[in-house]
């Protein structure tokens, strides 16, 4: 067991798609046998993979310092399919044909970057929100799904770098507390389409980028110490 005034720090791991964000917290738990206070700086959905900043022992004080700083993703829309949890994952509602005749790269570049600045979004009623003191995935899977209120975002700045119809590749540059699973139902919704995450990888946490994100197979191997951020970077 390692004593819990040996670790105090930051890591910034790169997470898997396909684990949750607290699956990671208990993963480095076990590969470390550490039993001091371990958490992170933001969730990240299961499909989701990329940088996701964890706080160990006394750094878990700093954890709410990094929920101003700016994130940046690598986001891939799938235009022509609606769900329930505005990703591929969800039930589908709707899918539409696309007609490539009228729905051209100028379009889409064009209506992707009018959601430039600040913009008022509907988060989608499947995540990590609450309602009454209850996670709104919990409220949907027991059949009693919540449409939440339509909160301000701040989008930086997106820049589209392929688009393959009916698929969009872009990076954006958003404030806290913004969805990118609705940033694509909203675009879809504005081009007559729908739209859906099709795959998502957060590549920055403030001045935490993913070049310099550690696998939890590195940490596995090497052990946490190597890896560890002094606490005074923040």
């Amino acid at each position: 067991m390692i004593d819990i005034n040996e670790l105090n720090g930051f890591l910034n791991v790169n997470k898997p798609s396909g684990m949750t964000s607290y699956d990671v917290i208990r993963h480095i738990k076990r590969i470390s046998n550490f039993k001091g206070k371990i958490g992170h700086t933001g969730t990240l959905d299961p499909l989701a993979s990329g940088v996701l900043v964890i706080c160990i022992g006394s750094a878990t004080k700093k954890a709410g310092k990094f929920l101003a700083m700016e994130k940046e993703y690598l986001a891939t829309m799938l235009l022509g399919t609606t769900t329930d949890t505005d990703d591929i994952q969800g039930k589908i509602i709707e899918t539409k044909k696309i007609d490539d005749t009228t729905l051209d790269i100028d379009l889409i570049n064009k209506t992707i970057h009018s959601f430039i600045g600040e913009i008022q979004q509907v988060p989608p009623s499947v995540s990590a929100l609450t309602r009454q003191g209850v996670r709104l995935y919990k409220l949907h899977r027991q059949g009693r799904p919540v449409i939440p209120e339509a909160r301000k975002v701040f989008i930086y700045e997106i820049d589209v770098k392929k688009v393959e119809i009916p698929r969009v590749v872009f990076k954006v540059v958003c404030s806290r507390g913004t969805y990118i699973r609705a940033l694509c139902r909203d675009i879809g919704r504005k081009l007559g389409y729908g739209a859906v995450q099709e795959a998502l990888i957060r590549t920055r946490v403030g001045f935490f980028p993913i070049e310099q994100s550690i696998t939890l197979d590195q940490l596995k191997k090497d052990g946490i110490k190597k890896y560890l951020m002094n606490t005074n970077i923040i």
